[in-house]
């Protein structure tokens, strides 16, 4: 039983409904990361503990033995802290800032692509390789050949997909120096 604080008549714990609650939000929160696909499981920050009982539990076919393999899970992830479950659900939201950046990063993508596709794609890839010394030049200028003999023999997009995951890899290599510049542009923008 909880106690109440005689001089303000407060309680001192949160009551057993609000206990139930947030312990049902947790038990939802494992039944969607269950759901999940391997590669979508692998871009959520999932403490590694915990992702052996979320596979334990995707292999379960039976009902019941699901069903407790879930609870289970729910044990473990109230263990966590509620900031490690914040960033769990923050990145599983579809508007979260997590989901925002990832689009954001594709769109940059989507954008630096077509520029090398463009009239002017010589220049764009001049600057992408002074920005990126460390791409590969011979791939790249390979990858755009290809892309624009697909478009001119009306061809699948082979070469077109892979020119975008060279390039979303290439920028994701220099995403943790965008992103301090990024805050460091936020800082100043605050001062």
């Amino acid at each position: 039983m909880r106690g109440r604080d005689e001089d303000t008549g407060e309680f001192f714990s949160p009551s057993r409904s609000e206990q139930r609650r947030a312990a049902l939000d947790v038990l939802e929160l494992g039944e969607q990361l269950v759901a999940l696909t391997a590669t979508q499981l692998g871009r959520l920050p999932i403490p590694e503990e915990l992702l052996p009982h979320i596979r334990e539990t995707q292999r379960m076919t039976s009902h019941g033995a699901r069903k407790r393999q879930l609870a289970y899970l729910a044990k473990q992830m109230r263990k966590l802290d509620d900031e490690v479950l914040d960033a769990i659900r923050d990145a599983m939201r579809k508007d979260g800032d997590a989901a925002r950046r990832e689009t954001a990063a594709l769109h940059r993508v989507e954008a630096l692509r077509d520029a090398l596709l463009g009239d002017d794609g010589d220049a764009a890839l001049t600057e992408l390789l002074a920005a990126h010394p460390q791409a590969d030049r011979q791939q790249l200028r390979q990858l755009l050949r290809n892309v624009r003999e697909e478009r001119a023999k009306n061809k699948p997009p082979r070469a077109f997909r892979e020119l975008f995951r060279v390039l979303r890899e290439l920028m994701a290599q220099d995403g943790g120096a965008e992103s301090d510049n990024d805050a460091a542009l936020d800082d100043d923008s605050d001062a």
